[in-house]
């Protein structure tokens, strides 16, 4: 359960993160860092694609400024798993409500 969201930071289980994180459904990977910056491609969720999903919540960040790469949309379409990219801010209220009743994961961008 995320906590908290405001430009620049996350609450998630009592811990504040500045930087962008994945979180899965057993840790939280903080550090998350794209290979183009606000550009999000396969390679960049590595650490998700491997794992049995139902949902991939994608924060495109505060103003929305991170664009996700179409091949990721065709890439989990094809794994059966719902991709929900949007804002930061709305992708947490999604986040939260879908994780409670599904295997879910989020990738955030924190800032822009």
């Amino acid at each position: 359960m995320i906590e908290a969201y405001f430009f620049g930071h996350m609450v998630v289980d009592n811990q504040t993160y500045t930087s962008d994180l994945i979180i899965l459904p057993d840790k939280i990977l903080p550090f998350w860092w794209r290979k183009s910056g606000h550009r999000v491609c396969l390679e960049d969720l590595s650490d998700v694609l491997g794992i049995n999903l139902d949902i991939l919540v994608i924060g495109t960040g505060f103003f929305g400024f991170m664009k996700v790469n179409p091949e990721i949309f065709k890439e989990f379409e094809a794994k059966n798993v719902i991709l929900i990219a949007e804002k930061t801010k709305e992708a947490v209220k999604k986040f939260n409500d879908l994780s409670e009743s599904n295997t879910t994961a989020g990738a955030f961008h924190l800032t822009c």
